[in-house]
């Protein structure tokens, strides 16, 4: 793999660059995902750019490219093996509360199949999606600006209802499930990606999760769970 793509920005030094591409590669071995040398070439570059508008924008809270492998690429990418679209018809994942494209942008780049849409109420971190979807050509991935309550399928943003609809740490169980409810396919899952268990959040809202899945984040400590909950 090349130290760094020609049309990316520099603003990071080679050196930087591959240590960033050995704690990646490191850390996807340990979490046993098998990604092409492009997919985690778009990785690194996604990376750079979160890095570069951070400088201005303040997009995540995260400062450190280092951090950024295992707090925002192997942190979305622990939930990888569970976005399963082999069976469906029509595959589309929304990811809603997207901020800075987590975990959507990871999941676009590494399931190209996959039509990933992001939505985030935040301008500036809109914008900076589209400028990541630009940049890294990934032609499956799409980004809207508003409000997840205001949406509405049959539109020309949301031509469809969506078979997963993710959250990273976006809201309480609750408000999540009943602001995202009209846009999950019969059949669907929302799949909420939490720290400890929300024992709290399950009590407060009667919702009886189907599975809650341990994750494995390489390099981190801090507990991990997936939430799945079925639209049945």
């Amino acid at each position: 793999m090349s130290a760094q793509n020609n049309n990316m920005p520099s603003n990071l030094k080679v050196e930087v660059r591959v240590a960033l591409q050995a704690k990646l590669q490191a850390g996807l071995h340990e979490m046993a995902l098998n990604l092409t040398a492009e997919q985690q070439e778009k990785l690194l570059d996604y990376v750079a750019l979160i890095y570069k508008w951070n400088q201005v924008y303040n997009l995540t809270a995260v400062r450190e490219p280092m951090e950024m492998i295992t707090l925002h690429i192997l942190d979305s990418l622990s939930v990888l093996p569970y976005v399963n679209v082999s069976h469906m018809q029509s595959k589309h994942l929304l990811d809603v509360g997207a901020g800075a494209g987590l975990p959507s942008i990871p999941l676009a780049i590494c399931l190209p199949d996959l039509q990933v849409t992001a939505i985030d109420a935040v301008l500036k971190k809109v914008s900076f999606m589209r400028q990541v979807k630009a940049q890294l050509g990934l032609a499956n991935f799409s980004v809207i600006h508003g409000r997840i309550e205001d949406q509405k399928t049959g539109t020309q943003s949301m031509p469809e209802d969506f078979e997963v609809i993710t959250s990273r740490a976006f809201s309480e169980i609750g408000l999540f499930v009943k602001l995202t409810k009209h846009l999950l396919a019969e059949g669907g899952k929302w799949l909420a990606m939490k720290g400890t268990i929300p024992q709290q959040e399950f009590a407060k809202s009667g919702i009886k999760p189907d599975e809650v899945i341990a994750l494995k984040v390489a390099g981190l400590e801090a507990e991990r769970h997936l939430i799945v909950l079925k639209n049945q």
